[in-house]
């Protein structure tokens, strides 16, 4: 890589900010998640409160979680590794400062509407049309501030991280606008512009596109930067990343119809988004195999280097959850699946074991940099908080996976007379066990969370800790 102008300077303000952040937004997102988790063990956790129950502090954690954490860590990585890359400073300091104080009105907005029960009831975009405007203002600025320091760039090549963020910010904003096209009734309470299976149909191209967008392909140019970055080797096959690349976003826009099984939706839509859902199995892994093989002539370093445990473990979980994805739109085996705890242990794979364990890889690799210290305070601290990231994610999805087959094979039992086997009550009864084991892993998972605050707060208070805004001569 290219040496950097020493006379160049990067904004790091906004990076910092957002960082920041996406520590303090996974504190209060997984917090949620652990109290819902055990509300479901114990049910008096409700408080009798309409602002507590479940069905109000659910879509505040999804919130909280995938905008909050996860949003902010992008913005974080994409506003670092595009001003590195671009060996050029942000096009608007203003700009950019926008994005990160709109953003996190935007979540606190959530914070206050979500329990109030003020939503628009669909999923990942419960968010009111006031609020849904105001995302619509901030992306659009993001993707001006975005693409504008590419313009701007001093290297020729544009790399493919930025294709990965690129592709984010656009797809989303699409997305966005098309999914919450809503009919205002008052200042905070609207009606969908689509009926029906229509609705239905939007919202899943939405939310599942949420997901392969938001939470896979931001997350992959995070992935494409760091993993190269932690491990100090160059990306394994520059050509099969921008195959991935082009594969991944041709293929996941298809795939939402899954979603719909056995519904009103029409079967060839249905049948279509399983097969596109099959054949997604490809680039997502053509992606894993080649952020994992990066570390060829490196995998020693795992031994020394928690950081990169982090990034390396979190494509495991990629490889591991965009396997079973596809397998779960499988018509056949979706009749199991379909509404059980599969489903949520399925997606906390990729939610804790993928986004969150990059996030934080990335976190800890980028926080040294943005205060100007030789590393994080304690590494110990880092390998602990691995090592709890990574038992309370499996206890939470094995936990999740018992249940679902156990729920769906109980749902499917039938007697010689055609009645059902088993009431819903005694199939909620035997998913008890399960709720608690998911509910212990959570807890360990936020413990992780608080020990990275605390070695993040002890890092940036070190004597030696300096805001840097200078790109002095360290590596592009």
């Amino acid at each position: 890589m290219s040496t950097v102008n020493a006379n160049l300077t990067y904004n790091y303000k906004v990076v910092r900010q957002f960082a920041i952040m996406t520590v303090v937004w996974g504190i209060v997102g997984m917090s949620l998640g652990v109290l819902i988790a055990a509300q479901l063990v114990w049910p008096s956790l409700n408080l009798d409160l309409p602002f507590t129950h479940f069905g109000r502090i659910r879509p505040l954690h999804t919130n909280a979680v995938i905008f909050g954490f996860g949003g902010s860590a992008l913005f974080a990585t994409s506003y670092y590794v595009v001003q590195r890359t671009c060996q050029a400073r942000l096009i608007s300091d203003g700009l950019a400062a926008f994005t990160f104080w709109g953003w996190q009105a935007i979540i606190l907005s959530a914070a206050i509407t979500l329990p109030l029960g003020l939503t628009s009831s669909k999923e990942y975009a419960e968010l009111e049309w006031p609020i849904d405007i105001a995302i619509t203002i901030v992306w659009v600025i993001y993707a001006l501030v975005f693409f504008g320091t590419i313009t701007k760039r001093s290297t020729p090549h544009i790399y493919v991280a930025n294709w990965f963020y690129g592709a984010f910010i656009i797809t989303v904003a699409a997305l966005h606008i098309g999914n919450n096209l809503a009919l205002p009734a008052t200042a905070f309470k609207s009606y969908s512009a689509y009926a029906g299976v229509t609705d239905a149909m939007m919202q899943w191209w939405y939310g599942h596109n949420a997901v392969g967008f938001f939470l896979t392909a931001g997350f992959l140019g995070m992935m494409y930067y760091f993993v190269p970055k932690q491990a100090n080797r160059p990306v394994y096959s520059y050509r099969l990343s921008i195959v991935h690349f082009w594969a991944l976003i041709a293929t996941y826009v298809w795939a939402g119809g899954h979603h719909l099984h056995y519904s009103a939706l029409p079967d060839w839509a249905q049948t279509a988004g399983m097969v596109m859902s099959l054949i997604l199995l490809a680039p997502s892994w053509g992606g894993m195999i080649n952020g994992m093989m990066t570390l060829s002539g490196a995998w020693h370093k795992l031994r020394t280097d928690p950081i990169l445990r982090f990034l390396v473990v979190s494509l495991s979980f990629y490889g591991m959850s965009t396997f079973e994805g596809p397998m779960m739109a499988i018509k056949t085996v979706n009749a199991l699946s379909h509404n059980t705890d599969w489903t949520i242990g399925h997606v906390h794979s990729g939610a804790l074991g993928w986004v969150a364990m990059i996030s934080i890889g990335a976190m800890y690799h980028l926080i040294p940099k943005l205060w100007g210290v030789q590393a994080m305070f304690s590494t110990n601290l880092i390998n602990v908080h691995f090592w709890l990231a990574t038992v309370g994610t499996v206890l939470y999805i094995v936990a999740m996976w018992v249940n679902g087959i156990m729920q769906g094979l109980m749902w499917r039992a039938v007697n010689q007379d055609g009645t059902l086997t088993y009431s819903f009550v005694e199939a909620l009864e035997a998913s008890y066990p399960g709720y608690f084991v998911r509910f212990i892993g959570g807890a360990i998972f936020l413990s992780g969370m608080l020990i990275m605050a605390y070695n993040v707060y002890m890092t940036i208070r070190q004597k030696e800790a300096v805001a840097q805004d200078n790109a002095a001569t360290q590596p592009a």
